[in-house]
């Protein structure tokens, strides 16, 4: 009995692994125009608009955002300011780092250790875990974030969150980059 349990757990791990490794790759977006240059498109200030969704797709929570977003160098700061549905607000200043063949580093007062990112073609992957506050108490979620430059002025982004594996939500956002 022991065997079997042991067997099964393997066999469960091993088809989490190949669904994992399954999911879309941002080398696959290498071709893909226009070419994104994050440090170009976040600098300055740009608007962007959000929804929450819980697991079931209903919106829980809309928001706004406005991204003053600097960069000397390859250190870049983009300063972010939350307005939400019901009146709250919030901050977030990312630190990111340019690293060498597109990727980049960063890190926020409320993302718990140091997200990781890539850029290729269009596309932008952005992984990290945000240490979110919920009724009272903070929980560590995982964000699996993807943005796509539409045009000079346009990116979409959507991020899927989870915990321990298990889909939470997903947050749906457009930037809109300020015409200078």
């Amino acid at each position: 009995m022991h065997r079997r349990t042991l067997l099964s757990s393997l066999a469960l791990a091993g088809t989490g692994l190949l669904a994992a490794c399954a999911g879309p790759q941002v080398a696959q977006y290498a071709d893909q125009k226009p070419v994104l240059n994050l440090r170009d498109y976040f600098n300055g200030t740009l608007d962007a608009y959000g929804i929450f969704t819980d697991r079931s797709g209903a919106v829980v929570k809309r928001f706004t955002v406005v991204m003053d977003c600097r960069w000397q160098g390859d250190e870049g700061v983009l300063d972010e300011a939350f307005t939400y549905s019901d009146g709250s607000t919030q901050r977030r200043i990312w630190r990111l780092t340019a690293l060498p063949d597109g990727r980049f580093v960063g890190r926020a007062d409320d993302v718990v250790g140091e997200a990781q990112g890539q850029q290729s073609g269009n596309a932008f992957r952005w992984g990290y875990t945000l240490a979110l506050p919920v009724d009272g108490r903070v929980i560590e979620v995982q964000f699996d974030d993807w943005m796509f430059l539409m045009d000079e002025r346009v990116m979409l982004n959507r991020a899927a969150m989870s915990k321990w594996g298990v889909h939470l939500g997903e947050v749906t956002l457009s930037f809109v980059k300020r015409k200078t």
